[in-house]
């Protein structure tokens, strides 16, 4: 089956699942807050935690394409701050849309990544996942402790943020477990691996139920651009630093599909956590999965026309 298929369909899937049980009623409203509190503060920890653990930073292609991941992030985010003074949005809705343009969907990019390009891209992708995810959770922690809502915006706010965010922590204890060469330990690094699991399936189902079409159609500039960005902008800039860098082919290959890949569902679990605009990064999540599912292919496309 197409690895496109195969990667974004399910995420398609489990958005509709959650929203289909919201609106049924499946559970209270009241219901979903400890729902979404167990999946910030448990599942997705369990799936950092292994992956930062268990990557190997080693290696040529993977170095070039882990750096030039790492570099087009923080050109694309610091944009975003530049251009803050400019954009007509409140603080939890900027918030939303500098998660949107930065933060991606690892478990679309995986599974891609697998199908096209094998083993050997995996490994590779394994180590642009491990640099990203604390790359990325630490701007937009600093970004939603700024701005959020409720979150008081000044230093002291993001220090502590800092200090209880449980994805800052679990990238931290995965990096220095990684770099302290601590081996996997059994049955330990089994049970994080089991709890991560959930992480994907519950993020997306909580990301479905917070969606809102009405909302979403209300803000179609909004999320139009930050879509492009997303799916256009960033992909055309990871493989353009890798080329630049002279990286491999395969490095280029992963690259592109890492900045293609869609929003994170984590990015909404975060947004109604720290006082960002739920339901806009629901929308955002939902409309940059759709834009990768076009532009994944006909990237790859011209990808393999420069083989």
């Amino acid at each position: 089956m197409n690895p496109i298929i195969l990667g974004v369909v399910p995420v398609f899937v489990l958005l509709a699942l959650g929203w289909t049980l919201k609106m049924r009623g499946f559970l209270p409203e009241e219901g979903w807050g400890p729902v979404e509190r167990l999946t910030y503060f448990v599942f997705y920890p369990g799936f950092l935690i292994p992956t930062m653990w268990g990557a190997d930073f080693t290696g040529a292609a993977a170095g070039i394409a882990g750096v030039s991941a790492v570099v087009s992030v923080l050109i694309v985010g610091g944009f975003g701050l530049l251009a803050k003074p400019l954009i007509t949005l409140n603080g939890p809705s900027y918030s939303s849309v500098f998660q949107g343009i930065i933060r991606w969907n690892g478990f679309v990019f995986i599974p891609v990544v697998r199908a096209v390009f094998g083993q050997e891209g995996l490994a590779v992708a394994a180590v642009v996942l491990g640099l990203l995810i604390p790359v990325t959770n630490v701007l937009c922690v600093v970004v939603l402790s700024r701005w959020g809502e409720g979150q008081g915006g000044g230093w002291t706010a993001i220090g502590r943020a800092f200090l209880v965010n449980p994805i800052i922590w679990s990238c931290i204890i995965g990096l220095s477990l990684n770099l302290l060469h601590v081996p996997p330990l059994e049955p330990l690094y089994a049970t994080l691996n089991l709890i991560g699991d959930a992480a994907l399936p519950m993020g997306l189902v909580i990301a479905g139920a917070g969606l809102s079409f009405r909302y979403a159609a209300s803000r179609p500039v909004t999320i139009g651009l930050v879509t492009v960005v997303k799916v256009i902008v960033m992909p055309l800039l990871m493989w353009g630093m890798v080329k630049l860098l002279g990286g491999s082919h395969l490095a280029q290959g992963v690259t592109l599909c890492c900045g293609a890949a869609p929003g994170a569902a984590a990015s909404y679990v975060m947004a109604r956590q720290m006082g960002g605009d739920a339901p806009l990064m629901a929308g955002v999540v939902a409309f940059t999965t759709a834009g990768s599912a076009v532009m994944i292919p006909l990237l790859l496309w011209l990808f393999s026309l420069t083989t």
